[in-house]
């Protein structure tokens, strides 16, 4: 068996020459320049179109209740019912009723006797202001039987007004003993059952759903675009794509300071009572346009561990981190609200192996 032998000057120039291959190799490496695709972006006129989401409210709520603590004969409607105006709603005990009549007859007879004694006084006063006058009588008589008028006047406005109070508390029992819906609308609560004593919670909740109202919270950037009148669509999951007419009714004056947002009440005619109070709705409002630069969304990439979303600008042959405030989703583009100059190239590919102000080579 053969042995190569080297001397060793030849064995260092061979240790040298692999020790130069290396460092080739690891240059190489190095020098090895991240290939993107670039693509250059521009202003254009973006409409401003916002989609908010919130729940159906009814425009009032009615509560039907008793003014006093009665038995519950029986209630005619239930959860969920459309009900109208006037409708006879819940029967309850008229004990009272009979007390209230029997109180009326007596004012009544009370006011009777009143008047009669008003008028007998008024016979005598009339007579002794005649005798007084041909020297029959005298002043002081004159004096005293017109006191008694006065007297017998109060006593007739007095039963009058017992009168008037038994009357009402009568008219008051006879309401309470069938009461009615005062609107048109929808019944949404229910506390009571036939048998129970009316307490504190309204025996019946009745919403009226002609107009539905949705209220959203607006950014406050959005205030100045924001008015009385403005026009919105409206679209709900239970009625797939069909579009519904809203229009902005009131606008609150006050921002939420812990989520710098504001409330906007929309009106919703509901005049075929589609609409149920809670239903998940989608408010459309076209707020104009704006000019903006648009990139396309490869462009923009997440910071990992934060919300921040950010775009490589490529300029004289290498690339910039910049950060980025989104605006709308346009297609497979997006609005940028700041961050990117019109006319600029933006990364839309290679973003992964970049780093910020490395050289990189534009590829097509």
């Amino acid at each position: 068996m053969k042995f190569l032998r080297y001397t060793p000057v030849a064995l260092a120039l061979l240790l040298t020459a692999c020790s130069g291959s290396d460092k080739k190799k690891d240059a190489a490496a190095k020098e090895e320049i991240p290939a993107v695709k670039v693509e250059t972006v521009y202003e254009r006129a973006v409409p401003q179109n916002f989609t908010y989401t919130a729940q159906t409210e009814a425009d009032k709520l009615n509560n039907v209740s008793s003014s006093m603590p009665l038995r519950i004969k029986s209630i005619l409607v239930e959860e969920g019912q459309k009900v109208s105006r006037g409708q006879t709603l819940v029967v309850l005990d008229d004990v009272n009723t009979t007390t209230y009549k029997l109180q009326v007859d007596n004012a009544i007879a009370a006011l009777n006797n009143a008047k009669a004694q008003y008028d007998n006084v008024k016979l005598d006063y009339d007579r002794a202001v005649q005798l007084y006058q041909i020297g029959g009588g005298t002043k002081q008589q004159v004096d005293q039987m017109h006191t008694q008028l006065i007297t017998a006047r109060n006593g007739v406005t007095s039963a009058q007004n017992s009168l008037a109070s038994a009357r009402r508390a009568l008219s008051n029992a006879s309401e309470n003993s069938v009461l009615t819906s005062p609107v048109s609308g929808v019944v949404t609560a229910r506390n009571y059952d036939p048998g129970d004593m009316t307490g504190t919670l309204p025996i019946l909740t009745v919403a009226q759903v002609r107009p539905m109202k949705i209220v959203i919270n607006a950014s406050e950037t959005e205030y100045s675009r924001i008015y009385k009148g403005l026009a919105a669509k409206i679209t709900f999951d239970s009625y797939g794509g069909e579009v519904f007419d809203g229009v902005i009714s009131k606008i609150l004056p006050t921002v939420d300071p812990s989520t710098r947002t504001f409330a906007v009440e929309i009106d919703i005619p509901n005049a075929d009572e589609r609409i149920l109070p809670g239903m998940f709705a989608r408010v459309e409002l076209s707020l104009g346009e704006a000019t903006h630069v648009v990139v396309p969304d490869l462009a923009v990439v997440k910071q990992q561990g934060s919300g921040n979303r950010y775009v490589y600008l490529y300029r004289d042959g290498k690339v910039e981190y910049v950060q980025v405030q989104l605006g709308q989703r346009i297609g497979d583009s997006y609005e940028l609200l700041s961050g990117v100059p019109s006319g600029s190239q933006v990364v839309i590919s290679g973003q992964n192996a970049l780093t910020n102000g490395c050289r990189v080579k534009v590829i097509k």
